[in-house]
């Protein structure tokens, strides 16, 4: 064994050479040198490392209670500036005046203007009681609610908060305006970003940062000083350093763990260490010696001896595997030979065999977790399970899960539950298992029986010997035994207590068979397949639910009508449902409505809020109003709906039924009555997108409707407008899910649109299939409604009209007419019955209304009799007493006709009775 003995050895190993510390040095090394004072080991290092960490903490601490001053400073600024602008302007003259003016925008938009642009301010609003914007800095923001917290203003105190604007984070106040009575009818809001108000510190950051930068070069140049004199006193050790140093080098090299070999350049041994010559066996006291004299086996002395470059060679030497480096010494100028290291890896090489295992089965689960339950699908979800063992751990995976679950049913208790075959997969495309969608119950000796009633994974390792197994189907298990299949791991799919299945893992003869440390394994994959394939179980069922829900509350066919011929398309969202509807609802008069909607968000909650509204719908049409009434009753039945529902109920306690349910956050809607006689058509519509009219020759319009606020958020009353259809003419109406997509702009869709409808002589039904493959997109997120209806129009041969004069004398001449009309359309069995019907009407329409009088009798399904006057008294059915001498006229109107009413018009009112026709 050889030992460093201070300078002894520095002499036998270097002759005539003095140490490296007292040589002359190279210029190259002396330029390494010079910046060595960059390293932190050394003194100057460590001492630049201080200062740069003071005179970064400094700087630190300097910028935060700079920036924390100035804010806190500005932030008192803004407050104080927008809290005096608010009420200044709440209670400057005139402004009382003007917001109960006919246009309060008109007359206070430059004047806040003018305030926000002399008092520096980002924003000076003013709004009424309700929240509602008369000004703002951004034209399109006026008449739409005022963001923040108003409620103290409305109470009558001026408050100042902090937190999202239209124009980013900002700082508000917000002060009432009283009129002469004490009230507040109004609320000015006055504020500045915080963008703005953080800008005034920023434009002191330059100073300080400069400073800082200077404090870093000082720091730097004091550290190169030290270090420039700290060589210089280190540059010479005197023979006792020398000698110290090299016995620290000494004990640290027998110490290391690593063999050490200095071999020179004749082939002798000149050192080795401990470690050295406990993993060579080497003889003692081996300086001096021949390394091919040491006894080491040939392979190993070659390397020692040959004097070349070797890297991580790995030798046997005795019963060990050594890991090899040898290096050459006389590269930079030292003495020639070489050093040679040595560690073994032995043991080493036994642990990263089984660390190689361990990481492959990390993978496996890392890669399960990440490819399987990537879908909401119970079977897609049972194929990545196969896919994802398939060659890394088995060569043929199964899956079986119980027969409701399959079908996204409640699982059942699976013992002697049929089972359905969910997912084949293996390392080859044939395969002699059940193929998928097989349904069949395992026997009670099966090793899946086995698994299923006691919780707990089966290995079979030699399935040639497994009887139970074979029981399961003789002839089926001997193809599977034939086919080259020689173990089975069997493990019970069980997610939140629930048996739903059990997968099986299969190996072939070819690799060796399961064993039992391997089914831990088993288990971790199952356990995550079960848990994903419940999820897709659970959502199944509930999306199954949502979607028949919603099924059942469409319209299932399209009534019966003369008016248009109508084709319609409805599509569900990928994945939830959503609140889309539409319907075709017949009126009066052989005019038809369109009704198509859409209710904000998705889930059961969407469709169930959908259905109220079609129902809402179909009562208030029973009314016949005109579009713009029956949005406004829709909007007042959607407020209390959400008022209702909402989280603390009517009553803000929770107390009204609400429950903390979700609320209704709004909904769209587009209504619209064609009237075939008149070929005009009514429309409203609520946040909802304008319907295309496609004419005869192939042009495409948008009818420009009044938008109108959504459905609930109240305030603005809507609005109607009319076209005149040209017959053949096609209305289209759809949702919003048609013309947006998160890929493109609702303009871009819109002109898709307008490209896919610009096409003359389609049907219908032609129209929806088009426009649906131009625009479908191919992951729909939301629902898709679509009408397309083709006009008609009722001939001047079916319509006939007399103008009556309020004399009871001229109903029996208005009654021939008719009743000769009625025989030129054939009609004469009809003829008794009408005749007594108009007599009613007209009598009534002379004895209590005023103006003129039209009568008008159509040809439709039905025999529509129709009586217009200027009053807008609605006619009641009574029963009259005996012995009263009137009162039974629309008595009799109710009796003899199908069905009879009343509708406003803006001139009056019609009394309408519709005879069916024999």
């Amino acid at each position: 064994m050889a030992r460093f003995m201070g300078r002894s050895w520095a002499a036998r190993m270097f002759p005539g050479r003095r140490p490296r510390s007292r040589r002359r040095e190279r210029p190259e090394v002396a330029g390494r040198r010079f910046r060595s004072w960059l390293n932190v080991r050394s003194v100057a290092g460590q001492v630049f490392i201080l200062q740069l960490v003071i005179v970064l903490l400094l700087g630190a601490a300097a910028t935060i209670a700079l920036v924390l001053q100035v804010r806190h400073d500005a932030t008192d600024e803004a407050r104080g500036r927008s809290v005096a602008v608010a009420e200044a302007f709440a209670n400057s003259p005139g402004i009382v005046q003007a917001l109960h003016s006919p246009n309060p925008t008109k007359v206070l938009q430059p004047k806040a203007e003018a305030v926000r642009k002399r008092s520096g301010l980002d924003f000076v609003v003013v709004t009424n009681d309700k929240g509602i914007r008369y000004t703002h800095p951004k034209l399109n923001r006026i008449g739409k609610h005022y963001v923040g917290n108003i409620e103290p203003a409305l109470h009558g105190h001026t408050t100042v908060d902090t937190g999202p604007g239209t124009l980013g984070e900002a700082m508000d106040a917000v002060a009432p305006i009283f009129d002469r009575n004490h009230k507040v009818v109004g609320l000015v809001g006055a504020g500045i970003t915080i963008k703005k108000v953080s800008g005034l510190a920023n434009r002191q950051l330059p100073l300080l940062v400069g400073a800082v930068s200077a404090s870093l070069v000082l720091a730097t140049g004091g550290t190169a000083l030290v270090s420039k004199r700290l060589r210089r006193q280190t540059r010479g050790l005197d023979p006792i350093e020398m000698t110290r140093m090299y016995e620290h080098h000494d004990a640290v090299l027998h110490s290391v763990r690593e063999g050490v070999l200095i071999v020179g350049d004749d082939g002798r041994l000149v050192l080795a260490n401990d470690e050295a010559s406990r993993l060579l066996d080497l003889p003692p006291r081996p300086e001096g010696r021949l390394v091919d004299d040491l006894g080491l086996e040939p392979h190993v002395a070659d390397v020692l001896a040959s004097g070349r470059d070797v890297t991580d060679e790995v030798l046997v030497a005795g019963d060990r595997l050594l890991a090899i480096n040898n290096r050459l010494t006389d590269r930079a100028g030292g003495p020639p030979g070489s050093v040679a290291t040595l560690r073994d890896s032995t043991e080493l090489r036994a642990l990263s065999g089984r660390a190689e295992v361990a990481q492959k089965r990390l993978k496996l689960l890392y890669d399960a977790s990440v490819e399987i339950g990537t879908t909401l699908d119970v079977s897609r979800t049972a194929e990545e399970l196969a896919q994802v063992a398939v060659d890394r751990f088995a060569d043929f995976v199964t899956v079986d899960l119980a027969e409701p679950v399959a079908r996204g049913d409640e699982p059942l208790v699976v013992g002697g539950v049929e089972m359905c075959r969910s997912a084949v997969h293996g390392i080859r495309p044939n395969h002699p298992f059940y193929p998928v969608g097989r349904v069949f119950a395992f026997v009670p000796s099966s090793p899946q029986a086995f698994g299923l009633s006691g919780g707990e994974p089966v290995v079979e390792a030699d399935l040639s010997e497994a009887t139970g197994w074979q029981a399961q189907d003789p002839e089926q298990t001997a193809k599977v035994i034939e086919y080259g299949v020689r173990s089975l791991v069997t493990v019970p799919l069980r997610a939140r207590g629930v048996l739903l299945g059990v997968v099986n893992f299969w190996r072939m003869k070819q690799r060796e068979p399961f064993e039992q440390e391997e089914v831990s394994l088993a288990e971790e994959l199952a356990s995550h397949a079960a848990v994903c394939i419940d999820n897709a179980r659970r959502y199944t069922r509930e999306h199954t639910m949502a979607v028949t829900l919603q099924h059942s509350l469409l319209p299932r066919a399209l009534p019966s009508q003369s008016a248009l011929d109508v084709a319609f398309r409805y599509l569900p969202a990928e994945s939830g449902v959503g609140g889309d509807w539409f319907d075709v609802i017949p009126l009066p008069g052989a005019r038809v409505a369109l009704v198509v909607g859409d209710v904000v968000g998705h889930g059961l909650h969407a469709a169930a809020t959908m259905g109220r509204l079609r129902t809402a719908v179909h009562n208030f049409s029973t009314l016949d109003l005109p579009p713009d009434e029956i949005l406004s009753h829709l909007d007042d039945l959607i407020a209390r709906i959400d008022q209702d529902e909402g989280p603390g109920g009517p009553n803000g306690d929770g107390s009204g039924g609400g429950g903390g349910s979700e609320g209704i956050t709004g909904a769209t809607c587009l209504y619209a009555i064609y009237d075939p006689v008149t070929r005009r058509c009514t429309m409203a519509r609520a946040g909802h997108p304008p319907p295309a009219l496609v004419r005869p020759d192939g042009s495409v319009e948008f009818l420009d409707l009044p938008a109108g606020p959504p459905l609930g958020l109240g305030g603005l009353p809507f609005e109607t407008a009319e076209a005149e259809l040209a017959p053949g003419s096609h209305l289209v109406l759809y949702t919003d899910g048609l013309i947006e997509d998160r890929r493109r702009e609702i303009d871009t869709g819109l002109e898709m649109l307008r490209r896919a409808l610009s096409h003359p002589a389609r049907t219908p039904d032609q129209i929806c299939t088009e426009v649906l493959d131009a625009l479908l997109p191919s992951n729909p997120s939301d629902d898709i409604a679509l009408i397309a209806a083709r006009t008609r129009v009722v001939g001047a041969d079916r319509v006939a009209s007399w103008e009556v004069p309020s004399d009871p004398a001229a109903v029996s001449g208005v009654r021939a007419e008719v009743m000769r009309k009625l025989a030129e359309w054939g009609l004469d069995e009809a003829a008794f019955t009408a005749e007594l019907v108009l007599s009613e009407l007209i009598t009534n329409a002379i004895r209590h209304a005023t103006g003129p009088i039209r009568v008008q009798v159509l040809r439709d399904r039905a025999l529509i009799c129709e009586v217009s006057d200027s009053s807008s008294t609605s006619p009641h059915l009574r029963y009259a007493a005996t012995m009263d001498e009137g009162g039974r006229g629309l008595f009799l109107v109710a009796q003899f006709a199908e069905r009879w009413g009343t509708r406003y018009t803006s001139d009056g009112k019609v009394i309408w009775a519709e005879l069916a026709i024999p």
